[in-house]
């Protein structure tokens, strides 16, 4: 099983809105290198808080409109979703701990 849950036009209200848990959604592309590069990272902390906080990503190239939606400029691009709505974002490569200062308060 892959550890991303992958989020589309037809599924984000579902997977991402009523979550009931916190999502972490990463707007990347498939050919994006500083994704390739994150995406480990995210596993890892997703590995992390299990029970807690569900992975998610978002094909930029294949999702527009959501891509629109959350004025999404450069990839990577990740945004925390608690209770349905953003929290937290950051855009690019961060390392672990970075990532961590970022999403932490909001996920307590």
């Amino acid at each position: 099983m892959e550890a991303f849950n992958h989020i589309d036009e037809n599924n984000f209200e579902q997977e991402v809105q009523n979550s009931p848990q916190p999502v972490v959604l990463e707007f990347g592309a498939v050919w994006c290198q500083p994704c390739k590069q994150l995406e480990p990272v995210l596993l890892k902390l997703g590995e992390e808080w299990a029970g807690k906080v569900r992975m998610a990503k978002v094909d930029v190239d294949e999702n527009v409109n959501l891509t629109m939606k959350f004025q999404v400029m450069g990839v990577p691009t990740v945004i925390l979703f608690v209770n349905g709505q953003p929290a937290a974002r950051f855009s690019g490569f961060l390392p672990r701990d970075k990532i961590l200062k970022k999403l932490a308060s909001h996920l307590s």
